[in-house]
């Protein structure tokens, strides 16, 4: 039977490690929904990122980027899946795949794919991301709605 030490080390791993997969989720609930007044509770003020859409360095430079690739839509679903996280003190990686419905229109969407690859620190209000790469897989043409 493991010791106490072992016990609340591991707690401490699968804390960190549940932390690490909410703000994947809620980095997707961001752009969706558009909650840019929340991107300190994602995001350490020297993020950098690098997109298809461009490079940004900052918070304020990632807000931007976002809203110039992601405010000509209607709206935009986010699906992240897959996550491999590797923690190693107080940084971590973490590796997901991301399938995006972005709505053109009432009856048009297109369809993109890539892997989001995070970097992450730990600071004094918890885990927060400091580095995005992303890589795209697939981006459709414009599809007709099938409802």
């Amino acid at each position: 039977m493991p010791g106490t030490e072992t016990q609340i080390r591991d707690l401490a791993a699968l804390t960190d490690r549940a932390e690490l997969a909410d703000l994947v989720a809620r980095h997707s609930l961001w752009i969706d929904e558009g909650r840019f007044d929340e991107t300190d509770r994602l995001f350490t003020p020297d993020v950098a990122v690098r997109s298809p859409r461009g490079e940004a360095h900052g918070i304020e430079a990632l807000v931007a980027l976002v809203r110039r690739g992601h405010d000509r839509y209607v709206r935009t679903l986010h699906n992240k899946s897959n996550l491999v996280i590797e923690i190693d003190g107080d940084t971590a990686t973490v590796r997901a795949h991301d399938i995006a419905v972005f709505v053109i229109d009432d009856k048009t969407e297109a369809i993109a794919g890539g892997v989001h690859h995070y970097g992450a620190r730990r600071t004094e209000d918890g885990w927060r991301f400091d580095r995005l790469d992303i890589t795209p897989v697939a981006l459709t043409e414009a599809l007709g709605r099938a409802l």
